[in-house]
């Protein structure tokens, strides 16, 4: 069985989609719209998952969809569509329009400002396409899952082992001449492994992940380290209630930075929904934290040229050596504001976070006795009051060294105590994401066992 069409099937599609575009901002404006923007997208796939040796599931995905606004006066009508024949697009346009003439109008809607479009498309290296087939993809999968149960004999099960590859196009166009188009891909393999001792039964996991499939880690790696990951929580226990130094592993840090950065969303600011409401230039860190986006890198997997606004990105610090040095802005909610877009109407481009940098090993030693977490539960981040409080699990440090694993436990806090009290970062940024987050050690947080 190949994998036909998956590889280059957006690429090729670039200029036809781009054409039509142009096509539907014609017809809002037959149909009366003032202005108008449209979103179109394409993408496909392949994922095969692998358990017990045998190929469990194989999914292809070829998906299309039509995301159409207008603008009449000051009011604003929206419908989508995944039907691409003419009829459709036409009689979406048209829903659209019917639409804007019944909703409230609100000065503070309509196109970015042209001034602030991007106009000079940048090369950002983000399509390498994988042509792999479900034979390839399927064999990958095994040998990660069979290193898994080859780590150690304490796995006895794996509860899966996937290989995915996919393909995306987006064009968005603004009848106030913006045409910008994106062709990305993104490829992953990930396994997920069951330890079990006299002690009861454990599962972990781990994923590489990357814009191109010859970066991603080799798969009796991936395999091996889920595995380790889940032996290494056997025999889990409690704690005392206590007040500990706490480490966030990357993969769990990177919560801490989005919460930030929600906080200094225009969204947040503009409903006065934010615990760092009207912060722009106060300090609500650490002083030696940075948190910069940085929308250029290349192959990075939050890397882009323009928000979903058609405006510039620009690379800029969030948060300058512990102060706000910006919001994220998208048009409407800079409006909304008296304020200026910053090019992040869809979030931050790659988000780096720099500081007082310190090995990550090094860290463990620093914090003498607390916790590390390497897994967070539940929702418990109040993003009006930054109150924060969530189930945990990771490993119990005594004397800078790690003791064993605990689960079952609450760690609380407030989020502006939190990153006021950062005490340094690790040399570790999970580079996975857009937001590369690196192991972050806060002096004190409330542990609570179960």
């Amino acid at each position: 069985m190949s994998r036909t069409g998956v590889a280059a099937t957006a690429g090729a599609q670039q200029g036809a989609l781009e054409k039509l575009a142009s096509r539907v901002l014609e017809l809002a404006n037959k149909e009366g719209a003032d202005a108008a923007e449209v979103s179109l997208s394409r993408s496909s796939g392949l994922s095969v998952t692998v358990r017990a040796g045998e190929l469990e599931t194989v999914e292809f995905n070829d998906d299309q969809g039509f995301g159409i606004t207008v603008y009449k006066g000051n009011r604003k009508g929206g419908a989508s569509t995944s039907d691409g024949s003419e009829a459709s697009i036409a009689e979406t346009v048209r829903r659209a329009c019917d639409i804007a003439r019944y909703t409230e109008p609100d000065d503070c809607q309509g196109l970015a400002d042209p001034e602030r479009l991007a106009r000079e498309p940048v090369d950002l290296d983000l399509d390498h396409p994988w042509p792999v087939s479900v034979e390839e993809a399927t064999e990958l999968a095994k040998r990660s899952e069979a290193a898994a149960l080859a780590e150690s004999p304490q796995i006895f099960q794996c509860d899966g082992a996937q290989v995915s590859t996919g393909q995306g196009l987006r064009v968005y166009a603004t009848s106030n001449g913006f045409l910008g188009s994106v062709v990305s891909g993104r490829h992953g393999l990930s396994c997920v492994a069951i330890a079990r001792d006299n002690t009861g039964m454990q599962r972990d996991y781990w994923y590489t992940g990357s814009r191109r499939h010859d970066l991603l880690e080799d798969p009796e790696h991936v395999g091996a380290k889920a595995a380790r990951r889940a032996a290494s929580r056997l025999g889990a226990g409690g704690v005392s209630t206590t007040t500990a130094p706490v480490l966030f592993v990357p993969e769990m840090a990177s919560g801490l930075i989005s919460s930030l950065l929600g906080a200094i969303s225009g969204g947040s600011q503009y409903r006065k929904a934010s615990f760092l409401l009207d912060s722009l230039g106060s300090a609500v860190a650490a002083s030696h934290l940075s948190i910069e986006e940085q929308p250029f890198l290349p192959g990075a997997m939050g890397s882009g040229w323009f928000d979903s606004d058609g405006v510039a990105t620009t690379a800029k610090p969030f948060i300058n050596k512990g102060e706000v040095a910006s919001y994220l802005l998208g048009s409407y909610s800079a409006r909304r504001l008296g304020m200026t877009t910053t090019g992040n109407a869809d979030g931050a481009h790659n988000v780096v976070v720099s500081g007082n940098t310190r090995p990550a090993d090094d860290l463990i030693k620093d914090m003498n006795r607390g916790l590390i977490v390497t897994e967070l539960m539940g929702q418990g981040v109040n993003g009006v009051t930054g109150d924060y409080s969530r189930g945990a699990a990771g490993f119990w440090v005594e004397n800078g060294e790690i003791t064993g694993p605990v689960e079952e436990i609450t760690i609380a806090s407030n989020l502006k105590d939190m990153m006021m009290n950062l005490v340094a970062i690790g040399d570790d940024p999970d580079l996975r994401g857009g937001i590369r987050a690196p192991s972050m050690l806060i002096e004190a947080m409330t542990v609570a066992g179960g």
